[in-house]
């Protein structure tokens, strides 16, 4: 199929097919969609909070606006001085509002700062309206919060259908933790500290949880990722939103529960899975997976490697993370020529300059 030129557009608006508006909005979005594809020539992957200082004028804006219906209202995440029948209530009234918002500043306007602000007192106004109803239903503290995690959960997943604001996807991942943790506590398994979320050799399952849901955060990223290896539509930067979440789980988990170990040995298998862990994050072409074990080695560093040998270690690694970020494109393509096939290569993002293009 040959692509469709600036004449066929004139011919299709003079055939009365479309509109001259219509045939202008669908010839810029060609125009954006390959000049991303030009700009990033498969050399980074795209992240953007803002795209300019109006922007952070408008969030300022909707901060304050939500500050004040909150103090307005007497809403809290932590209480309630309306009552719990006025708190789903406002609560209700303020998603709604909030949905008629982004409806200008995500489809209207299309900006990325105002998005992701609404999106989180959307969260915030999602997880009051739960703890309201846990209050009106006489549950626990715990109950409340996995209640309201719960409920914050479906609704923000309602949200991103309804928008497809990609940071909305680690609100969801956020909400589905709270939840899976709420579950877990509330029949009576507390853990003694932050330590046992991640250390697989303390008491209680929420080590194994961590990482089982960090596993399940990648393999839904991957499958964003996968849809879309170019990365130019919203699919990708909601993959990259998971990345974020996923890659602490996985990597704090095992890297932390070696760490804790003195053994020589432990130590070792340390240095073997962050390196395993880079060369996954070249692979797939994500650097949230490298920069969650980068604090590791700097922290290995300095209690195995004693004086200015450790700040000597320090330096070759700072020194590794910039050539291999200056130089990720050509890294990153020899190692996946390197490769033997295996399912799924061909889905992930392009690795040359060739191929990109393609």
């Amino acid at each position: 199929m040959s692509d469709v030129t600036r004449d066929d557009l004139r011919a299709a608006v003079g055939a009365g097919l479309m509109s001259e508006a219509q045939a202008a909005s669908l010839l810029a979005l060609a125009e954006e969609r390959e000049g991303v594809r030009a700009r990033r020539s498969g050399l980074d992957e795209p992240f953007e909070l803002f795209k300019g200082f109006n922007e952070i004028f408008i969030v300022v804006g909707l901060s304050i606006l939500f500050a004040g219906w909150t103090g307005v209202t007497g809403l809290s995440i932590f209480t309630t001085t309306s009552g719990y029948v006025l708190g789903m209530v406002f609560s209700f009234v303020a998603m709604g509002v909030l949905v008629l918002l982004a409806r200008y500043f995500t489809i209207a306007r299309r900006m990325v700062a105002p998005s992701i602000a609404l999106a989180i007192m959307f969260g915030l106004s999602a997880v009051q309206f739960g703890l309201s109803f846990a209050a009106m239903m006489d549950m626990t503290f715990q109950a409340s919060w996995t209640v309201a995690a719960g409920l914050s959960g479906v609704l923000l997943a309602f949200y991103y259908l309804l928008y497809r604001v990609p940071f909305t996807v680690a609100l969801i991942a956020v909400s589905v933790v709270v939840l899976t943790f709420g579950l877990v506590t509330i029949g009576g398994t507390v853990p003694d500290g932050v330590d046992d979320l991640f250390l697989l050799s303390a008491d209680g399952p929420f080590a194994i949880i961590t990482i089982l849901l960090g596993l399940t955060g990648l393999a839904i990223a991957l499958a964003f990722d996968m849809s879309d290896p170019h990365r130019v539509t919203r699919r990708a930067a909601s993959g990259f939103w998971l990345h974020v979440i996923a890659a602490p789980a996985i990597v704090n988990t095992v890297a932390l529960t070696l760490f804790q170990n003195p053994d020589a040995g432990a130590k070792l298998m340390l240095l073997v899975f962050i390196a395993f862990m880079a060369l996954f994050a070249v692979v797939i072409d994500r650097r949230s997976f490298l920069v969650s074990g980068v604090g590791y080695v700097v922290a290995l560093s300095i209690s195995v490697v004693e004086g200015e040998g450790a700040f000597l270690v320090i330096l070759l690694l700072g020194v590794g993370m910039v050539v291999l970020g200056a130089q990720w494109e050509r890294i990153r393509g020899a190692i996946m020529r390197g490769l033997p096939n295996f399912p799924g290569k061909t889905r992930l993002p392009p690795w040359a300059a060739k191929e990109a293009q393609s």
